[in-house]
């Protein structure tokens, strides 16, 4: 009975669909988080009869054969990079993307993550960093002394001291574009790192060619539509019951047989 372990496949990839959608779910607030989607792909199938082989000495050919597939697996979990909506938050050290272009922060380790969550703050030295403490690439220092700050599209951080008429540029903020988004690797946090699948991150100045603007005191959102999720949540709770009924079946088709005297 193969329909015992094509259903069983069919089950565990149901299971992991439910998991993605969950994560989707669990994350409807998470700052910048971009919703996933699994995708699968059918099986091997076993040639019992091949289409096209000859069925006779009299030439004729067989139109279709007989193909059984042997069931589904997951072929990827695609990350959807489309944009989340902007909030405002009036916090002056809030930053959203508006179109391509990631932030570059420093990890302990030296290297390089990425990140959307522009939701940064100051370090006791007046660097700009993560909610995790994390220096934003390039680094730019705030005054002490400062009473105001003002972060243009350009990613120009421009700080008005006390007594001056005219803001001085604290730094420039810096954006990185990758050829495949959805290759980048999550590793919790907010953060992605550049991997083969990725390409190699291009780094520029925003609002230039190809890069997104930056918009102070706003966020962006996260980018899980509540209701597609729990449709697709019921879809696959549908299918799972589905398999899990061919299995009952196909165990009655089986109890049938042994019952037979």
């Amino acid at each position: 009975m193969k329909s015992l372990s094509i259903a069983s496949t069919g089950m565990l990839a149901q299971q992991l669909n439910v998991e993605v959608i969950a994560n989707n779910i669990a994350n409807l607030n998470t700052t910048a988080f971009k919703r996933q989607r699994a995708e699968f792909q059918d099986l091997l199938y076993q040639n019992l009869n091949r289409a096209g082989a000859q069925s006779s000495n009299a030439g004729t050919i067989t139109p279709t054969g007989i193909q059984l597939g042997v069931g589904v697996k997951t072929g990827a979990v695609y990350r959807i990079t489309q944009q989340g909506d902007m909030i405002q938050t009036e916090n002056s050290l809030d930053m959203a993307v508006n179109g391509r272009g990631y932030f570059r922060v420093q990890l302990p380790n030296g290297s390089d993550a990425y990140t959307r969550a522009g939701s940064f703050q100051l370090s006791p030295q007046g660097i700009i960093v993560t909610a995790e403490g994390n220096p934003v690439q390039p680094s730019v220092t705030i005054p002490q002394d400062a009473v105001d700050v003002t972060i243009n599209q350009q990613g120009e951080v421009q700080v008005k001291l006390a007594g001056q008429v005219t803001p001085s540029i604290a730094g420039t903020l810096e954006l990185a574009i990758f050829p495949n988004e959805a290759g980048l690797e999550a590793i919790g946090s907010n953060m992605l790192l550049e991997t083969p699948a990725s390409g190699a991150a291009s780094i520029g100045a925003p609002n230039s060619p190809g890069f997104g603007t930056i918009v102070q005191g706003f966020l962006e959102t996260s980018n899980v539509n509540a209701v597609t999720e729990i449709t697709n949540l019921i879809t696959a709770q549908r299918a799972y019951e589905m398999n899990s009924r061919v299995i009952a079946t196909a165990d009655e088709m089986m109890s049938a047989v042994s019952n037979l005297r």
